[in-house]
């Protein structure tokens, strides 16, 4: 892992198109997946330790806010990536104003729809609106260091170690599957009235966060 950290801090990368988009393939897979995680423990003791609730909207283990967070802290950070600091503060704050704008802009456009509300949960100090918190702030910014010098580095050494057809097979491929699911579940079945994943969550006696 120190080669691997050592050459991503060393070098600018010089991949070709085809296999950046590769790359951020697996991050947006990655990011979402670690988001839906996050989300599940953090709940978990929010709720008082006494059940478990699938979080998010989709079959699959995977929120899409936290993959659009970690592609724009990336485009924000990479060239900054030689100061910590200067990563932390600017993911602080960017991912801050996407969590805020992101709550807002569902809540006026969904006729009040929540996905999420600090109003309603621990630790929120610094809350504005119920939109955004300090805590959730900090928590982006620091899991922002865990892209930029942990996921990142090691996506860019299989990039350059493995078969780059096999690389990409397997990163579109991922990334095509959680997409499809999320595309399904946030168009698909709305305009063609099928069921959604909440609908497979009831039936089979999954708890899940029913948003309004």
């Amino acid at each position: 892992m120190k080669e691997i950290y050592r050459d991503y801090m060393s070098k600018d990368h010089d991949f070709d198109k085809m296999t950046m988009i590769g790359i951020f393939s697996l991050i947006i897979v990655i990011a979402g997946i670690f988001g839906f995680l996050y989300e599940v423990v953090f709940y978990y003791f929010n709720g008082g330790m006494t059940q478990v609730f699938w979080r998010g909207s989709n079959f699959l283990p995977w929120i899409n806010i936290y993959a659009t967070g970690s592609l724009m802290v990336y485009f924000l950070t990479y060239k900054q990536r030689h100061n910590k600091w200067k990563v932390f503060l600017i993911s602080f704050f960017a991912c801050g104003i996407l969590e805020y704008f992101s709550g807002l802009g569902m809540y006026i456009l969904g006729d009040g729809l929540r996905c999420w509300d600090y109003n309603q949960e621990i630790l929120s100090f610094g809350n504005i609106g119920g939109f955004v918190c300090l805590r959730s702030a900090l928590f982006f910014g620091l899991s922002s260091l865990l892209l930029m010098y942990v996921i990142v580095p090691i996506c860019f050494h299989l990039a350059k170690t493995m078969n780059r057809k096999l690389f990409l097979g397997i990163s579109f491929t991922l990334c095509s599957i959680i997409l499809i699911d999320e595309f399904y579940n946030l168009f698909i079945a709305r305009i063609f009235s099928l069921p959604r994943a909440s609908y497979l969550y009831k039936k089979i006696g999954i708890p899940f966060v029913r948003f309004k």
